[in-house]
């Protein structure tokens, strides 16, 4: 076919998988929509809790949409504060970081799909 309709909260949740699932959702929908060259997920991070690891990209531009709640993202040696309907363009090579406050928060990450282009930091970066 040349279209493909999932419903994102339908996407299995890959957060209990590598033990993440105390802090946050992940779910990768690129493999349930057929998508050959984008990548997308759908990322809850619960209420009080930050996302379990930070990530780069050494090719890969990724933009984050804020969907619901509010709480701060780390990039690199900046914090900023984000909200519902904020976007934001994050070049490859930086650090990122997602944060939650009381309510929680709901992104989606949406960018190129490069095999083995993330690099995953499990100390994280906010501390």
């Amino acid at each position: 076919m040349s279209y493909t309709i999932k419903n994102l909260r339908d996407v299995e949740d890959k957060a209990p998988e590598f033990g993440f699932d105390a802090t946050q959702e992940a779910r990768f929908a690129q493999y349930d929509l057929e998508a050959e060259a984008t990548g997308i997920s759908f990322q809850r991070v619960k209420p009080g809790c930050r996302q379990a690891f930070a990530h780069r990209h050494e090719g890969a531009e990724e933009v984050y949409v804020i969907l619901s709640g509010s709480g701060r993202v780390k990039l690199d040696d900046a914090v900023e504060d984000v909200k519902a309907m904020d976007a934001i363009r994050v070049a490859p090579n930086v650090a990122r970081q997602f944060e939650a406050d009381d309510e929680g928060l709901e992104l989606l990450a949406v960018g190129p799909r490069h095999e083995g282009d993330g690099e995953i930091i499990k100390e994280g970066i906010f501390d």
